[in-house]
């Protein structure tokens, strides 16, 4: 049975220390019910109680950092099969890869690309998080060069691909203070590749033919001294995969069986682009948390950051913007006036395509509780009277000169009350759909 947070709390010191990174005991225990932190993490646990209950609180699936400092990536410690059980913790990484075929010229390029592969989504920054560095056809100290070289121009962690364990020693050696992500230990490789991992503390990949074989290696990987484990997976094979994949998770999440108890990674890389792209957000989905792509067109990358960014969200916590007026561009007190409600989505779509127009506008968020426009009115959660006192509340009308107030075209049943019971004179009818505001604006003020 599960450990509760308050059977956890009684076996702390209850001394409110911070020696654990948090604040108290009871947020400490909270952390380790919800299986995001092991008991042993308390430095002052007694004996007695590190016996009783360490094992049932250590996570089922292991947190593994790849990289350091600023841009580290954390993954694994995943809690649940699907999202709508809780929530899913840590988002999957993209590795875009710098083949080894690339002259060095080109490969710092390439690398420069990767540092810029970079997107603003519903006010969230998104992107590429990891370089793939192949090692493959280069010689122990070309390699180190290279991987040296990239680390130096490189903002991102660092995942090292090859087969050769000469070239992947001088390489590991050559940036092991950033703790590049060893790929792969499989086959012949798996010995050297697992002492290399080990002596220099870094997070190693490990692959098998089998999960039988997988949980293997994991076994005989720990048992050598690496910690930080990662399952990979051929991703080729999309079917094969997602359903290696699930029953691996399942049986670390459902069954608590250590040896997969690791997060798993995948190549996704294709030579085309859209093959690719479709594999790597089905991927993300069914449960890689590395993927490994050749692409690095914003076409290619943003469907899948996009896949990512969506369905790791927490659907627990509403995805919202605060309630209050915002300033797209130049305003003045001829500016035009919307409002929209506090929907993450909603609101930065009405952004995006105001900026577009490139007409000055003020935009009034109104606070629905997360919801869109739609869904707010059908819940209740907007009505035309809160439209007015929000607008109040936020001195709108001191803003301009003019009483014109443009309202999304879902909300006609508005413009009445509005004109009625507030300083607006004249109500405008906007559009529908939010990629529509840039040519209604046009029209701004002679609608």
């Amino acid at each position: 049975m599960a450990l509760t947070g308050m059977a956890i709390y009684k076996n702390l010191p209850k001394t409110n220390c911070g020696d654990c990174g948090f604040p108290t005991c009871m947020a400490f225990a909270m952390q380790v019910a919800a299986k995001q932190k092991a008991l042993t993490d308390c430095p002052h646990l007694s004996d007695d109680a590190k016996s009783e209950f360490a094992d049932a609180s250590t996570p089922p699936m292991k947190l593994v950092k790849i990289g350091a400092g600023e841009g580290a990536v954390e993954i694994g410690q995943e809690t649940v099969m699907f999202r709508h059980e809780e929530r899913f913790q840590r988002e999957p990484a993209l590795a875009a890869r710098v083949a080894g075929s690339l002259s060095d010229d080109e490969a710092l390029k390439r690398m420069e690309t990767i540092n810029a592969a970079r997107f603003t989504r519903v006010g969230k920054d998104i992107g590429v998080r990891l370089a793939a560095v192949d090692l493959e056809g280069l010689a122990a100290d070309a390699a180190a060069a290279r991987v040296k070289a990239l680390a130096e121009k490189g903002k991102v962690a660092f995942v090292l691909t090859g087969s050769d364990p000469a070239a992947m020693a001088a390489a590991v050696g050559a940036i092991k203070d950033k703790r590049p992500l060893i790929y792969r230990a499989a086959g012949e490789n798996a010995d050297d590749f697992v002492k290399i991992a080990a002596e220099n503390k870094c997070p190693l990949a490990v692959g098998a033919s089998s999960l039988e074989d997988l949980a293997d290696m994991t076994k005989a990987a720990k048992e050598k001294g690496v910690e930080d484990l990662v399952l990979s997976f051929d991703g080729h094979d999309m079917a094969a995969a997602v359903r290696t994949m699930t029953i691996a998770r399942r049986a670390a999440l459902r069954k608590a069986f250590r040896p997969l108890g690791y997060p798993a990674m995948v190549d996704a890389s294709c030579d085309d682009s859209m093959e690719e792209t479709v594999l790597a957000a089905s991927l993300a989905a069914k449960y890689a948390s590395v993927l490994i792509v050749n692409g690095i067109d914003g076409s290619e990358l943003l469907p899948v950051l996009t896949t990512i960014q969506n369905v790791y969200t927490d659907p627990q916590v509403p995805n919202t913007v605060e309630a209050k007026l915002y300033e797209i561009g130049a305003v003045d007190e001829n500016s035009p006036v919307l409002f929209t409600t506090n929907f993450s989505l909603t609101y930065f779509c009405v952004q995006g395509e105001v900026e577009r127009s490139k007409v000055p506008c003020y935009i009034s968020v109104v606070d629905t509780e997360g919801l869109g426009v739609l869904n707010a009115y059908a819940g209740d959660k907007i009505s035309a009277g809160q439209v007015v006192k929000t607008l109040q509340d936020q001195g709108v009308a001191d803003k301009v000169k003019h009483r014109k107030l443009i309202i999304p075209g879902l909300l006609p049943i508005f413009r009445a009350e509005i004109e009625d019971t507030s300083e607006w004179e004249e109500v405008i009818i906007g559009p529908e759909s939010a990629r529509e505001i840039p040519a209604f604006l046009q029209k701004w003020p002679d609608f």
